[in-house]
């Protein structure tokens, strides 16, 4: 009597297992975990292309074991397996490409380009050594002609020295009666001084801080002017932070599932539950008309 061999559990079926065991439809489980029923039903029939990037995927099952009850090591192992096997497939199968000859001609430009600046190098260096060296022509000092000697002062009769002759000029101011001092002028108030302006404190870089809360199972995706970004399913009651330079770039699948504060200030709503807001930028640009 032949034994007959069990096919092996894929992720579709398994998923599909867990879920009719559990009586359970996809519409309770979209509502209840913000996934898209055309997600679920694309997990369950095993439509890769249908689903997004692996990390979504990830946190599609994830919710979808949570909400089962259900631990999502196996789920995930069978994920793994399937995005491995179409992933060997897709080479497979892929055209090979002829090889490209531009890596060999970029060599060889190279090559010509250092032959051409060596050749160079050399010239020059040899023009430099022929030419002959010029001499530093020296400064001639030209002696300066030796000061006369004063004439001696003359001698008076009686045998003293006689004092120097004085000009007109200054014998009259000398001989003229001083007259009286003029009264000096009230001193004039010093100006109080003025204080120069201090300048404006600059922006500090990097003190963009935010904070997203959930109060329900919610998609986030933040992305600073780094170019640094994060993605997960945030459970309820989780909070995150990140910081940045300028401005964060949000993406939120539940805008009334989450509670957002930036740089210590609570922001308001971004809206009802279930809306989806696609890259916010925080904080807001001013508006172009202000």
């Amino acid at each position: 009597m032949q034994q007959v061999e069990a096919s092996p559990v894929t992720l579709g079926a398994y998923l599909r297992s867990l879920r009719e065991a559990k009586g359970s439809s996809l519409e309770d489980m979209a509502r209840s975990t913000r996934v898209g029923i055309r997600h679920l039903e694309a997990l369950e029939e095993e439509r890769l292309a249908d689903l997004p990037s692996p990390v979504f995927v990830r946190g599609f099952i994830r919710a979808y074991c949570s909400f089962l009850r259900e631990s999502p090591e196996t789920a995930l192992a069978h994920y793994q397996e399937l995005a491995g096997e179409r992933a060997a497939v897709e080479a497979a199968t892929a055209p090979l490409r002829p090889r490209s000859t531009r890596a060999s001609s970029s060599v060889l430009l190279g090559l010509a380009l250092l032959l051409v600046l060596g050749i160079g190098l050399a010239v020059l260096n040899l023009t430099i050594k022929r030419q002959p060296e010029t001499p530093v022509a020296t400064p001639k000092i030209k002696p300066q002609p030796a000061a006369e000697p004063a004439p001696p002062p003359a001698v008076s009769p009686r045998g003293a020295a006689a004092p120097p002759a004085q000009p007109p000029a200054l014998a009259a101011e000398r001989a003229r009666p001083a007259s009286p001092a003029a009264p000096a002028p009230p001193a004039t108030p010093a100006a109080p001084a003025v204080a120069a302006p201090t300048a404006a404190p600059k922006a500090v870089v990097g003190s963009q801080r935010l904070v997203i809360k959930a109060v329900e199972p919610t998609w986030i995706r933040v992305q600073t002017d780094e170019g640094r970004i994060a993605e997960e399913l945030l459970p309820a009651g989780a909070s995150r932070e990140w910081t940045a330079d300028r401005r964060f770039l949000v993406t939120i699948g539940d805008a009334g599932g989450v509670e957002l504060t930036l740089n210590g200030r609570s922001l308001p709503p971004l809206g009802p539950k279930g809306t989806v807001i696609r890259r916010l930028e925080l904080p807001q640009p001013p508006a172009s008309g202000s």
